[in-house]
């Protein structure tokens, strides 16, 4: 009976983290059904794995970590450039700076776009990620510096980061 409740107290936590792993999903692979479909498999691959979870107070960030390898396997297969699509036509500024941002972030390496995933679209403070990434603070700070400045390179070279304009 104690596996049963174990297996299902998992299934609970990992549903509290649902949205979290639709988010980082969408994010990466731009389209809902592909989410949908990344968040099941997640989900079922956390649930084969959850015996190498040392640390449950990181359980959030070790499923996004997994959401995050998914996506990026599911986008090494298809070879393929992903199609940002956006419900709301009205908003062509809107829709051209957050095309501009995708494709900027597409540029960074693997490793760079999942330390600004995970510092600017979830929100992990940096006391979080040094710890999940096994540096100092100060260590963090720069690599998110230095990933910041490629950003601002990538997108002046395109015309959409302009300082003061």
């Amino acid at each position: 009976m104690g596996k049963k409740r174990d297996e299902e107290r998992f299934i609970n936590v990992v549903q509290a983290f649902r949205h979290d792993l639709y988010k980082t999903a969408y994010a990466f692979l731009k389209s809902e059904e592909a989410a949908l479909e990344a968040v099941q498999e997640v989900t079922f691959r956390a649930f084969k794995k959850r015996k190498q979870l040392r640390e449950t107070q990181y359980t959030k960030t070790w499923l996004i970590r997994i959401m995050i390898n998914y996506c990026q396997d599911v986008l090494r297969k298809n070879a393929r450039f992903v199609q940002t699509v956006y419900e709301d036509n009205d908003r062509e500024a809107d829709f051209s700076e957050q095309l501009l941002l995708d494709w900027a972030i597409q540029e960074l390496d693997s490793k760079e776009q999942t330390l600004i995933f995970l510092k600017y679209f979830h929100g992990y403070t940096y006391t979080e990620l040094s710890h999940y990434y096994g540096v100092a603070e100060g260590t963090l700070k720069s690599r998110i510096h230095v990933c910041l400045e490629k950003l601002r390179q990538t997108l002046s070279e395109k015309g959409g980061y302009q300082n003061g304009s």
